[in-house]
């Protein structure tokens, strides 16, 4: 399984952007090939359960979190072995600490997990 770690996160104003990246922590070994994964950002704010906020498929399908579509942008450069996501229009909502996920499976929830970044947005 692929170890990861996400970065970018940081503290903004409303109507603000951030660009989140996902690698994996460690080199990868031979065996392990990151396009073969289904890659997804999800986010856990306070008081709440874990919520899926973007994924991309290793074919490429894409699928958002209503509250996100129009405002964020999910991406994957499997030649760089990184995932982006790319937030504009930032709201107060979205604050939340923000997780990769590497899913070898189309099972939700299954696969590796980063420790997260914190996005935090002010009014």
């Amino acid at each position: 399984q692929l170890q990861l770690v996400e970065s970018g996160g940081g503290l903004v104003q409303v109507g603000g952007s951030l660009t989140l990246s996902c690698v994996p922590s460690i080199s990868l070994d031979s065996g392990t090939i990151f396009s073969f994964y289904n890659m997804g950002w999800y986010r856990e704010a306070p008081g709440k359960q874990r919520e899926l906020v973007a994924r991309i498929r290793r074919d490429g399908m894409i699928d958002y979190e209503d509250s996100v579509k129009g405002r964020f942008t999910i991406s994957r450069d499997n030649a760089k072995n990184t995932m982006y996501l790319q937030m504009n229009s930032l709201k107060p909502e979205d604050t939340a600490v923000y997780h990769c996920n590497a899913n070898p499976s189309r099972v939700e929830g299954l696969g590796s997990w980063g420790p997260g970044t914190q996005v935090a947005v002010s009014a």
